[in-house]
């Protein structure tokens, strides 16, 4: 009888414990050559990224469908553009149609830890994406689509992928399915997973170990920390037993969130209630789908260079040809969703209690599995409202918009996916509300505690990507001297 190899026990404390001593840790306790900031620059300049617009229907290896209009990759792989239409009789605007990417694969975001001298570490990768305004930045240990780890580029095999097919031999610390944008992917998910292993890992060129302190560092610095990266990081659990007596007290907003993370205080919900919320949201949406061919969208117009919308807002679709020195493939060809405007993506944050809570939005899009999921308080690109009713506008884009500088405690702009999006830039933030927490909440805000947030992000489709990422940036708020003074 085949036996299976159990994974290594954990070396030091609690996981939890455990997580919350790396993200204090803002020095790397490995031996390492260069400096963070040397070993990245050293990565940009090898990267030698190019890109340049093409037009669509000349994109080498992609072909538009005759009857349709979609665009899809000739090796049947990778993704497709097409169309949609979407109805949601009770939401602001009732009915639309929009192109929308398909890419029915599920991709590998992957993270590799390792303890050393008693502190957990990640593997980080400097890598470039066609779509990032700044071409680097910092990624998980594998970021990969099944097209590419199958090869289908005929280009070079992913790095370190093994270690996430094969978990026999190692501590798996969260694996869990999640969604991306739901406005511009139609049902698209990738495995979220963190493993850990105790046996020595050759560490390649563009490639180096950190803490989780060293990564919210460079969390707070301007587009250096991928969506990818946050979307992982947001599903480890560091909340619960352990995570108080390691992380102490600092007073204030800190102290508020440290109990957050802990769960030891009462929420404002208890988590039956707040699963209910969820699901009745889910059971009542109205928000429906079908498709459209592309070539056929209502009030979007094609040219040889992009597809866009007749208003001049919301996105368009446009062509790029790529060559890069440090990808599995020296250079190709895509299709890419450009976004027109400057994202805002906040999230209101109180105590109640003394422990911090954050205003959760429950929030239908298109492309979502389950219809809803939890979004931040605000998730908007405040130029397209000048073409939507005027009740189209979110209850607090003004709050967030004109809070003053002693209410908000982090604000970074930080790109999305930058493998299918071409510049999509947003604000992220976290912004202390004014008023009473009863009075901000209504049928579709409630306030849930850090420590809730990662009981869900155990499962699929409860937080979108852009929740994820700002309790990324929440967790990244954790060390002493990270959140700004009251």
């Amino acid at each position: 009888m085949n036996r299976i190899a159990q994974p290594p026990p954990p070396l030091s404390g609690t996981l939890p414990a455990r997580l919350a001593r790396s993200a204090l840790t803002e020095e790397c306790r490995v031996e390492q050559a260069t400096t963070f900031a040397t070993w990245f620059a050293t990565a940009r300049e090898r990267s030698r990224l190019r890109v340049e617009r093409a037009e669509l229907d000349s994109l080498p290896g992609w072909d538009r469908d005759p009857h349709t209009g979609a665009l899809r990759h000739r090796s049947g792989g990778f993704f497709a553009i097409d169309g949609i239409g979407v109805r949601c009789p009770s939401g602001p605007v009732p009915h639309w149609q929009q192109p929308i990417i398909h890419q029915p694969e599920i991709g590998v975001l992957g993270l590799l830890a390792r303890e050393f001298d008693g502190v957990l570490h990640f593997l980080m990768q400097a890598k470039v994406e066609p779509g990032n305004k700044n071409h680097l930045q910092l990624s998980p240990t594998v970021q990969a689509t099944r097209s590419n780890f199958l090869r289908l580029h005929n280009g070079r095999g992913v790095p370190y992928l093994t270690y996430f097919q094969d978990r026999t031999r190692h501590h798996v610390v969260a694996d869990v399915l999640q969604s991306e944008q739901g406005a511009w992917f139609f049902r698209k998910r990738n495995r979220n997973i963190v493993v850990e292993v105790a046996e020595d890992v050759v560490v390649e060129e563009d490639f180096r170990w950190m803490t989780l302190g060293e990564i919210y560092r460079q969390l707070a610095v301007e587009d250096i920390v991928n969506m990818d990266t946050r979307t992982t990081l947001s599903c480890l659990p560091l909340a619960g037993g352990g995570v108080e007596g390691v992380l102490g007290t600092g007073g204030g907003f800190r102290d508020a969130l440290v109990r957050s993370c802990a769960g030891g205080g009462a929420g404002a919900h208890g988590m039956e209630e707040i699963l209910s919320w969820i699901t009745e949201h889910r059971a009542q949406g109205d928000l429906t789908t079908h498709p459209v061919p592309l070539s056929e969208l209502r009030d979007w117009r094609s040219s040889p260079d992009r597809i866009s919308h007749d208003s001049g807002r919301f996105f368009s679709v446009i062509g790029v040809t790529v060559s890069a020195g440090t990808r599995e493939v020296g250079g190709w060809s895509q299709p890419m969703v450009e976004p027109h405007g400057i994202g805002v993506i906040a999230v209101l944050v109180k105590e109640i209690g003394g422990v911090l809570h954050a205003l959760m939005r429950a929030g239908a899009q298109p492309g979502y599995v389950d219809g809803v999921e939890l979004s931040p308080t605000v998730q908007c690109v405040p130029d397209s409202y000048e073409v939507l009713p005027d009740g189209a506008r979110p209850r607090f884009l003004d709050d967030v918009l004109s809070a003053p500088p002693e209410r908000i405690r982090f604000s970074c702009l930080l790109s999305e996916e930058g493998g299918r999006f071409h510049h999509a830039l947003n604000r992220y933030l976290v912004v202390e509300a004014d008023g009473a927490a009863e009075a901000l909440e209504d049928g579709n805000h409630r306030w849930l505690t850090l420590h809730q947030l990662s009981a869900l992000l155990r499962h699929s489709h409860y937080l979108n990507v852009q929740a994820r990422s700002l309790v990324a940036c929440l967790h990244g708020l954790l060390p002493p001297g990270a959140a700004p003074p009251r």
